[in-house]
């Protein structure tokens, strides 16, 4: 039988763990039909030194949005993902009401840094329900497959509206409507549940996002869809009302998996051994808490009319909605500047470090490019933030500023990634987007932290990004993906394991409304990417009319 398409001699690493070997592999019909040697296809793809494995799923994105306007889904199927789940951190786009999308709207714009403008250019808004959000993706198409929570926030604001980002406790009949609004997402195929309780989410005006304001009472309340249909994922940032210790208890009563972000690492602050032995107990009892943890540096580039490091601080967090003038006006005077560095050093969730800031773009100094703010403001005889402001204020609110948050300690990222009971996670695939882009993290692991430093071998490095984020989220069943196996779905990628690299990040303006973002859009060695039998890149580059045939499946649970 000749197949469609036959991968020829590669090196088969299969997504189990398991060690490599030589074999073609046959696709039909969109699915592995074959796995052998000297197997014949009308189209041959040439793997010989190259690695053939699973297509790479990333489970902690925000394209629920940019599924509209970016079916590709880019930068992420460049890096060989060719599975996403959005929705997290609770700030799905559905369920919504009409008369909720404005506020749903500046939600994301302040909490992910999503262009308010983008946004109202670039969603259909012909939906309102989760069912409807799903079934619209559907109808439009998808470049790779695409699933999706149900989130807190955007259930929340359904069910309260603006008294959502108020009220802790929600009425009975409001709480009923939430609980109504998740089963019906997760029978329609939600990937699960996903939640916020983080001192580092502030929504509309600055107030904290609508799920903050909820308690473990109410969080476990909703998870009780998951619970009674036993499908379906929770996820959450554990912080203010729900807690890190409340975690393992409460994955048990529900019985479904729990995954939380982000276990990342600090230098000189090594918690994460803690947490990891509290999760190894937890998983020896036959618990199933998947802290998240990731390979990158948390670096955001940052300007100061969006800061989403200090928006923390009180001082910034005011200044949320407000224009460009009356935050220019403010950050030039010496008050509110001794206000602002105040707060920034005594009443911040997160320990800014000073340290970790350096100048990444600015048009009036060029010159200022990669230095250090406190080397900067000493030489200038001021303080790092006196520096920040003025160099903002001479750029018209345009300077970017690199702020390393965490994970800046390669010696526990090393230890983790040798960890059981974690998953890869935090790419954040899709928010940030003018801040940050870590949707290159596949191609990062198996270049710096496989081939270079040889951290972890390579086929753990791929059960990492393909079989066990599938296990924990259910896609690897019949006709599944995550694996290399006859009758799974030919979700495959070819890549040269000798060059393999993220590439570069350059700063693009192409979404709707002239919004900007950043983008990892040429990696090394990322060769070939089939999605559902489809080669959507090929020799290194995208398959544009492939891409436009949207051969992706919208997931469901």
């Amino acid at each position: 039988m000749t197949a469609d398409i036959v991968i020829r001699n590669g090196l088969i690493v299969d997504g189990t763990g398991t060690e490599g070997y030589h074999a073609d592999i046959a696709v039909s019909g969109g699915a592995i039909s074959e796995i052998g040697k000297g197997l014949n296809g009308r189209q041959e793809i040439d793997a010989s030194g190259q690695v053939v494995s699973p297509g790479f799923i990333d489970i902690h994105t925000h394209y629920d949005a940019q599924v509209f306007w970016d079916p590709a889904l880019t930068p992420s199927s460049h890096h060989g993902v060719t599975s996403v789940v959005a929705g997290n951190c609770g700030f799905s786009i559905a369920p919504c009401l009409p008369e909720h999308r404005s506020l749903l709207g500046r939600t994301l714009q302040h909490v992910e840094d999503m262009n308010l403008a983008t946004l109202e250019a670039g969603i259909p808004w012909d939906f309102e329900t989760f069912a409807q959000y799903l079934d619209s993706v559907e109808k439009r198409g998808v470049g790779i497959n695409f699933g999706c929570y149900v989130g807190h926030t955007a259930v929340r604001l359904n069910a309260m509206g603006d008294a959502g980002y108020e009220r802790e406790t929600p009425t009975e009949q409001e709480l009923r409507s939430m609980l109504i609004l998740v089963d019906d997402a997760i029978r329609a195929g939600a990937m699960g549940f996903a939640s916020s309780s983080s001192a580092t989410h502030s929504g509309d005006g600055g107030r904290p996002v609508p799920s903050r304001l909820a308690d473990l009472a109410e969080f476990e309340s909703l998870l009780a869809p998951l619970r009674d249909q036993n499908k379906g994922v929770i996820a959450t940032l554990p912080g203010e009302r729900v807690k890190h210790a409340d975690l393992y208890a409460l994955q048990r009563r529900i019985g479904r998996p729990l995954t939380w972000t982000a276990l990342l690492t600090v230098k000189g602050f090594p918690y994460h051994e803690q947490v990891i032995e509290d999760n190894d107990a937890a998983h020896a009892a036959g618990g199933e808490v998947w802290p998240q943890i990731s390979v990158r540096p948390l670096v955001f580039q940052m300007n100061l009319r969006e800061p989403f490091t200090f928006n923390m601080a009180p001082a910034f967090r005011d200044l949320m909605a407000q224009p460009d003038a009356v935050r220019l006006d403010k950050f030039a005077d010496p008050s509110w500047r001794r206000m602002a560095l105040d707060d920034l050093t005594n009443r911040t969730a997160i320990r800014l470090r000073w340290e970790s800031l350096s100048v990444a773009e600015s048009s009036s100094r060029p010159d200022l490019a990669g230095r250090s703010i406190v080397d900067e403001a000493a030489a200038a005889g001021c303080s790092p933030l006196d520096f920040m402001l003025d160099l903002s204020i001479a750029d018209s609110l345009e300077t970017r500023f690199n702020s390393v948050l965490a994970n800046d300690d390669e010696d526990a990222i090393a230890w983790l990634l040798q960890r059981d009971g974690v998953l890869l996670g935090l790419m954040d695939s899709g928010a940030h987007v003018s801040q940050l882009c870590d949707a290159c993290m596949p191609t990062d692991l198996l270049g710096k932290w496989v081939r270079d430093r040889e951290v972890i071998t390579l086929e753990r490095a791929i059960l990492k990004l393909t079989g066990e984020p599938a296990r924990v989220f259910g896609l690897d069943g019949i006709n599944g993906r995550g694996l290399l196996k006859v009758g799974m779905a030919a979700d495959i990628t070819v890549f040269d394991p000798g060059s393999v690299a993220p590439g570069p990040l350059r700063r693009v303006h192409d979404f709707p409304a002239d919004g900007e973002r950043l983008t990892a859009d040429a990696p090394v060695g990322m060769n070939h990417i089939l999605v559902n039998g489809s080669p959507i890149r090929s020799d290194g580059m995208p398959v544009k009319e492939a891409l436009d045939a949207r051969p992706g499946k919208v997931l469901r649970s």
